[in-house]
């Protein structure tokens, strides 16, 4: 009976493993799009029991606590895109892509100035359409560098294109 050759222990290090640095990219994303909410949270909050509760809203209108959980999943989702797309600055698409996000991050704070603390459903409405531009641009953009990236920032076009409706209405019946 032959004796069965000794096997040495090879060790592998798996290329898809996160570097610390690369946890660090990831929750730094996370949190960037988090201080955009929260930023935007300073100018909606205080005109919620205020000035929003006056207005006439349309049968559709979700109530008030379910926009907080919403849009903090949506930051955390458009963190997480913001990462992968951060894992491939070498990428000729890297650059766009990059100016697209901060401007569709820009534009959503700047819809809580317009719509809440300015209390014009009309600018509001203005803004909420360019940011769906923006964000349609960042996804397309997006999904040249990383298509997991792209892909994960749908659900944020998706809850847009029903807060444009609802801004529009607001404003309809509301001038």
């Amino acid at each position: 009976m032959e004796k069965e050759p000794k096997r040495e222990k090879v060790r592998y290090q798996r290329k898809d493993k996160m570097k610390i640095s690369d946890i660090l990219k990831l929750v730094a994303s996370v949190i960037l799009c988090q201080i955009a909410g929260f930023l935007g949270s300073l100018f909606t909050t205080p005109a919620i029991p205020t000035w929003y509760q006056t207005l006439n809203k349309p049968f559709f209108t979700p109530p008030n606590w379910i926009f907080s959980p919403v849009w903090i999943s949506l930051y955390i989702l458009m963190g997480i895109s913001f990462f992968f797309v951060w894992q491939r600055t070498d990428h000729p698409k890297f650059k766009p892509a990059l100016i697209f996000f901060f401007v569709q991050l820009i534009l959503n704070i700047l819809w809580s100035v317009a719509f809440f603390a300015l209390r014009s459903p009309f600018l509001g409405l203005i803004d909420i359409v360019l940011l769906w531009i923006a964000i349609l641009l960042t996804i397309l953009n997006f999904f040249k560098v990383s298509k997991l990236a792209g892909a994960l920032l749908i659900p944020y076009l998706v809850w847009v294109s029903f807060a444009t409706l609802l801004n529009f209405s607001l404003w309809a019946s509301n001038r």
